[in-house]
């Protein structure tokens, strides 16, 4: 009889300080696919699940699929959400049973509005359920806040070894294979957690340079010994405010626990021996704008992350600083996107295209974030519902939606103003609002490290700006109630 697999993807990186809790529909709103669905919309794609996907039919396994769902980063996951979401893993591992396995594509830095440890949550439930003779292996993001529970109760952990993450499915396949490898000889493999008094990994784990690649090269080589099965390094998510916030490595082995122990401790000393070291320049908005009005695009346009307010963090996407600062200095044949304010965006779709209008565009969620409201008077230059197909290297054949949609002229610079709160990681973005970012002399958009993906192959240049929205890197801002101190670096004293 072929193995029976529950398969599930519950994922969000919650950001404690962010005010806009993360409900059903905001998982709706980015991708959620429920029951039979989760296996056809998915095969294929570059997600954890079409990576399950490949190793069960290498393995002649038969999936059973619950849900697969995805919410931007936002505030905590609301009582109804989590029912919802992980009321339907657990209902299906209880009705369809039994199972000789599970594969979860989770995030590892959720929380809920009953626990701050969302990830580990879900998997003692499962256990209650299924008990602990059945295998459970989950994939992870790299910015996953791993807790002792979660290495507790899992068989596996997986997380992404690139970011941008470009290596989803890849993910999943590896995840698959340990599981397989767990049918294969009969042994069950094991998880061994390291972490150092620290927020966040140097660089927030980047791993297109800085200490991260060679740290990666030396887990893959680590690898090769016999019984190490993976071994990960997360560099945690500092936005979420949790006792067990920060990085992290796991080695997944059914080896010696001893050697398991020394790799993932010799790993964690190298992220905090590297925790200091800064390689990107940011600059301010004027800066920004400064160098932006003057840029030779003869190369490739100018490509500003307004990182501070990257919706990929929890931020509201809405922060004005930077476009406000490029309009003030003339800059032109720009596009700056996307800026989250559905009321403005519906407001410019009722006035219809080629109008003039005048409105107070975003600044709404938060003003001391990233700057409020601006009093602007621009054209309608593009309408449009925001559906599209992701072709870039990161979410390769997934739909996404800005939702209702407008391009705002004003001046030299089209603003890209959306109903959804999407971070910007594909071009098909901008194209599907009628923008060509490669025929712009000037990109802005909202992302701190995944544009580069599939940004930094048309840009002349690359520049980080800080607008001073809520994913800024100034921690000691942030009023941090649950981690545990003392703490590197909101304890600037402290050396470990």
């Amino acid at each position: 009889m072929p193995k029976r697999i529950l398969v599930g993807q519950f994922m969000h990186e919650t950001n404690t300080f962010c005010r806009t809790p993360t409900d059903v529909d905001a998982f709706r709103r980015f991708f959620c696919f429920e029951g039979d669905a989760v296996l056809s919309d998915l095969r294929g794609t570059n997600s954890e699940v079409a990576g399950f996907i490949d190793t069960a039919e290498a393995e002649g396994w038969d999936l059973v699929p619950t849900v697969a769902c995805f919410a931007t980063p936002s505030g905590p996951v609301t009582r109804a959400a989590w029912e919802h979401f992980a009321g339907t893993i657990l209902e299906t591992a209880r009705a369809r049973g039994p199972f000789d396995g599970v594969m979860l594509s989770l995030h590892g830095a959720m929380v809920t509005e009953d626990d701050r440890d969302g990830e580990g949550a879900l998997m003692a439930d499962l256990r209650r359920e299924l008990g602990r003779d059945v295998p459970l292996v989950a994939t992870l993001d790299l910015h996953a806040n791993v807790t002792d529970r979660m290495a507790d109760l899992a068989d596996g952990l997986v997380s992404y070894a690139t970011f941008p993450h470009v290596d989803m499915r890849e993910t999943g396949a590896k995840a698959g294979r340990i599981l397989a490898s767990v049918f294969r000889t009969g042994r069950r493999p094991r998880v061994t957690l390291a972490r150092r008094p620290m927020l966040t990994a140097a660089e927030g784990g980047r791993t297109d340079t800085g200490p991260m690649v060679g740290l990666l090269q030396q887990a893959r080589s680590l690898e090769t010994r016999d019984g190490v099965l993976d071994v990960s390094i997360n560099a945690g998510f500092a936005l979420a405010d949790t006792p067990q916030t920060g990085p992290t490595v796991t080695v997944t082995t059914t080896g010696d626990d001893a050697e398991a122990r020394e790799i993932a401790e010799s790993l964690m000393d190298a992220i905090w021996q590297a925790r200091d070291r800064v390689m990107e320049h940011y600059f301010t908005v004027n800066e920004a704008a400064a160098l932006a009005r003057d840029f030779d695009s003869s190369r490739g346009p100018l490509v500003i992350a307004d990182f501070s307010d990257n919706p990929g963090d929890g931020a509201y996407g809405d922060a004005t600083a930077l476009v406000s600062a490029l309009i003030a200095y003339d800059v032109q044949d720009a596009a700056f996107g996307g800026l989250h304010d559905e009321a403005a965006a519906i407001h410019l779709h009722e006035a219809g295209l080629g109008a003039e209008v005048t409105l107070a565009l975003g600044g709404h969620s938060d003003p001391s974030m990233g700057g409020g409201p601006l009093r602007l008077t621009g054209t309608v230059a593009y309408l449009s519902d925001g559906s599209f197909v992701c072709d870039g290297p990161m979410w390769k054949g997934m739909r996404q939606s800005t939702g209702r949609s407008a391009v705002f002229r004003v001046g030299g610079v089209d603003i890209l103003v959306t109903s959804n709160l999407v971070q910007a990681i594909d071009r098909q973005m901008f194209l599907a609002n009628g923008i060509d970012p490669q025929r712009k002399r000037v990109v802005a958009l909202k992302s701190q490290q995944h544009f580069r993906a599939a940004f930094e192959p048309i840009a002349g240049k690359v520049i980080l700006a800080d607008s001073g929205g809520l994913a800024s890197p100034d921690f000691a801002r942030l009023p941090y109630r649950f981690v545990r101190r003392p703490l590197h670096p909101l304890d600037p004293s402290f050396n470990g």
